[in-house]
Formats: C-alpha cells, sequence, structure tokens
C-alpha cells in the first residue's frame, strides 16, 4: 500500500522486528511518582488537621499522668534523620560523577541513619506510660508516629533495594538511575514530614 498520500498524523506507526507497532512516548514514571507523592501528603495534611482540631476542643487532651513528652532523644532522632536527607544527596553526587562505590557508601549510611532513627523510635515507644487506648492523645500519637514510621522502614526497604541491584551492571549509572532518584526523593519527603511531626509533637505540648 502507498502511504506517501496519507496525512503525516495519520501515518502507521513503525514496525518493530517481531512486527508490532510502537511509536516515541515520553518518559512518565518520575512525574507518576510525584503524584504518589502529593497523594500521600494529602495524607499527611489530613492527620495533620485532625491532630490540631483535637488538641485544641479538647479539654482533657493529656491522658491521666501524663504531663508530656521527653524531648531529647527524640531531637537526636530528628536530627539523624534530617541529616540522612544531606548523606543521601552526597550519595546522589557521586553517582552523577559515576563513583559508584562512594554512592553505595552514602546510600548504605542512608539506610542506616533511618534503621537508627526506627531503632529510637521504639525505645521511646517501650518507655510512654501511655497506649494506643489512651485517649484521643494516645491514639492520635501513635496513629501519626506510628504511620510516619512505616514510611521510614518503606524508603530503608527501598534504599537497600536499590544498592543491592546497583551491583548489576549499567543498573546505577549518571544517565540510567531512576530508581535512586525516585527513592532519594520519597526519603526527603519522609524527612519533612518528620519535621512537620515532631513540631506539632513534641515542640507544641
Amino acid at each position: 500500500m502507498d502511504t506517501s498520500l496519507i496525512p503525516n498524523q495519520l501515518q502507521p506507526l513503525p514496525e518493530t522486528k517481531d512486527g508490532h507497532e510502537h511509536g516515541e512516548h515520553p518518559d512518565n514514571r518520575m512525574f507518576g511518582f510525584i503524584v504518589f507523592l502529593l497523594s500521600e501528603s494529602m495524607v499527611f495534611l489530613g492527620f495533620f488537621g485532625g491532630y490540631i482540631a483535637l488538641k485544641l476542643t479538647t479539654s482533657d487532651w493529656l491522658p491521666p499522668g501524663v504531663d508530656g513528652l521527653e524531648t531529647f532523644d527524640p531531637a537526636i532522632n530528628t536530627a539523624v534523620l534530617v541529616s540522612s536527607s544531606f548523606v543521601i544527596y552526597f550519595g546522589e553526587l557521586a553517582l552523577e560523577r559515576n563513583k559508584l562505590n562512594v554512592f553505595r557508601l552514602f546510600l548504605f549510611a542512608t539506610a542506616a541513619m533511618g534503621t537508627y532513627f526506627l531503632v529510637g523510635q521504639a525505645i521511646e515507644w517501650n518507655g510512654l506510660s501511655f497506649g494506643l487506648t489512651s485517649g484521643l492523645y494516645g491514639g492520635t500519637f501513635y496513629l501519626l508516629t506510628g504511620f510516619h514510621g512505616l514510611h521510614v522502614l518503606v524508603g530503608i526497604l527501598l534504599q537497600l533495594g536499590v544498592l543491592i541491584r546497583s551491583f548489576t551492571p549499567k543498573h546505577a549509572t549518571p544517565e540510567n538511575h531512576y530508581g535512586f532518584a525516585a527513592t532519594s526523593l520519597f526519603w526527603h519527603f519522609v524527612d519533612v514530614i518528620w519535621i512537620i511531626l515532631f513540631s506539632l509533637i513534641y515542640l507544641w505540648q
């Protein structure tokens, strides 16, 4: 069939070697991931709004015998978690310079710092004098910190997955590193969320 007279926009797509048609498509993976993070942000914003509303409208906010939260150890955990964002950024710079071993070192260090944060949070939970059923305060505290902790755990697993796959040839290169880029963005998101949580729960008592 002579296709020379068919307008360009109606021309059939080129065929591959196996006979299937395809065209050039932009890589929208990062855009989709950003949309996912925006949806997660809306969930956290709902939690934040609920926490603020409950605190402002509840007269007996703190459980009986509870004067507030100790802030020293959580502040250290916060400093470690926030610092890990800089560490993973240094890993990104190393990858851009194709220094794979340095990149892996920074990625492992980021995962270790996230693990330190989770262990510190578990120790804090174990020492608290109130539980999940200790009124609105107990319920919202464990819901917010636990949901964030779940995100930290997911971030750590993503980092370890990227670290393992970086040993596969051509998987982690300056030109091909979507997996790490998405993981890094997710980790920055987790850190920003915790800064807001720390301010609401620990500083605003």
